[in-house]
């Protein structure tokens, strides 16, 4: 294959690549804790079958994408309708039993020509053996096509499975003064609407959302998805160091709530109230070892705190936290995105959204890298990112 004509075939793949990553993207809010993936069959530059990833314990997007081209030709045999095709496949087919039997399996079956990967998959179980075991039976594999656009609906997944922790996002709305509240605390609403509509998305696609026993006090949120249509709620967590949380709290909704406490001896009536909260409000309780913050304060090992989330499989969590946890959790090098709506407002004196001491140099400060910016109604939504940690688990999906 000469040089025109190998850049050809990229454009192409890379053209069916977009289509399996707006396929992954409808599965956006259901598929935790696996991945978001979409996959097109094509052969003769026609699409012959496409699906994408569905509930846990359901079928994967390769599988759908199978199914989808037997029902349309009427067919029983995959490799009748699918031999000499070309498969798109936003991640590496799994090559192990899981809920669901190896999808690699299922697309040697079919006897494909190709099979276009956009990233390789880092879980241990499979970690390049689907693109080795097709390559045994004869398939040419193509990877990387795509890949950070791949990886970007998928941050989570991936570095639970890279580096053993979530991806953290944290939303934050302020002003153009970077005021979250004024002084006294009032906050509603600095944003509009429409921007606070779309932070309901940033929810529904994580696992997990996260806030402070400080905010649940203050304000007692219900921190549940509402304004976008979702068969799954994410679970609701607290960082409550002293078990403060009161057990009418909003939070307990009959929806799962996870609460982060002290590893310490109960009282008896903390005991009673923890059994409470876990027979009648659906509640766990996790408890955390102390450490010494950056602050010379003992609080919650966070560090902890975020493995144990990704040792129970979440992949993405959404922080909705006053500005003493987004500052412990910065302080321990655990956010890795920042989700900003700014609104075209000044409020003067007010507070800040990270409750962080004073930096004795300006090259101590946290550097992060914008990525995206988008006008949401009167107000804009910009996000940036630990740029070290993006380029550690692009590298653990690039070949």
């Amino acid at each position: 294959m000469n040089l025109s004509t190998k850049s050809l075939q990229r454009q192409q793949d890379e053209q069916w690549m977009r289509q399996v990553i707006q396929l992954a993207q409808q599965s956006l809010y259901i598929t935790s804790p696996n991945p978001r993936v979409g996959c097109l069959i094509v052969r003769d530059g026609r699409i012959i079958g496409k699906g994408s990833t569905q509930a846990a314990g359901h079928d994967h997007a390769e599988v759908q994408a199978i199914k989808d081209a037997l029902n349309t030709a009427q067919a029983h045999d995959p490799a009748d309708v699918m031999r000499g095709a070309t498969f798109y496949v936003s991640l590496e087919p799994c090559s192990h039993y899981g809920r669901t039997p190896p999808c690699v399996d299922a697309i040697i079956r079919c006897q494909p020509a190709r099979v276009v990967i956009a990233m390789i998959d880092p879980n241990p179980l499979v970690a390049g053996r689907s693109i080795a075991k097709m390559q045994q039976a004869g398939i040419e594999v193509c990877s990387g096509v795509l890949v950070e656009e791949a990886l970007a609906l998928n941050s989570g997944f991936i570095s639970r499975m890279a580096a053993k922790r979530p991806w953290l996002r944290t939303k934050i709305a302020c002003s153009m003064d970077a005021k979250v509240a004024l002084a006294d605390g009032e906050s509603k609403w600095i944003t509009s609407a429409p921007a606070r509509d779309d932070g309901q998305h940033w929810r529904a696609r994580s696992c997990l959302v996260l806030t402070g026993i400080g905010t649940v006090l203050a304000d007692d949120p219900l921190l549940n998805v509402r304004a976008v249509p979702t068969s799954r709620q994410p679970i609701r967590a607290v960082i409550d160091r002293r078990f403060r949380i009161d057990e009418k709290a909003s939070l307990f909704n009959g929806d799962p709530v996870w609460l982060f406490v002290e590893d310490r001896a109960f009282t008896a009536s903390e005991l009673q109230k923890q059994t409470r909260l876990e027979q009648e409000k659906n509640t766990r309780l996790i408890k955390i070892p102390l450490n010494q913050a950056q602050s010379g304060m003992e609080a919650l090992d966070l560090q902890a705190v975020m493995a144990y989330l990704a040792a129970n499989e979440i992949n993405e969590v959404h922080l909705e936290a006053g500005p003493r946890l987004n500052a412990a959790l910065l302080e321990a090098n655990l956010i890795d995105e920042v989700l900003l709506y700014m609104a075209p407002k000044i409020i003067g004196p007010g507070r800040e959204a990270f409750a962080l001491s004073p930096l004795q140099r300006l090259s101590d400060a946290k550097q992060m890298v914008f990525f995206e910016q988008q006008a949401v109604g009167s107000d804009m939504r910009l996000r940036a990112r630990d740029e070290q940690r993006w380029q550690s688990i692009l590298a653990a999906v690039s070949e």
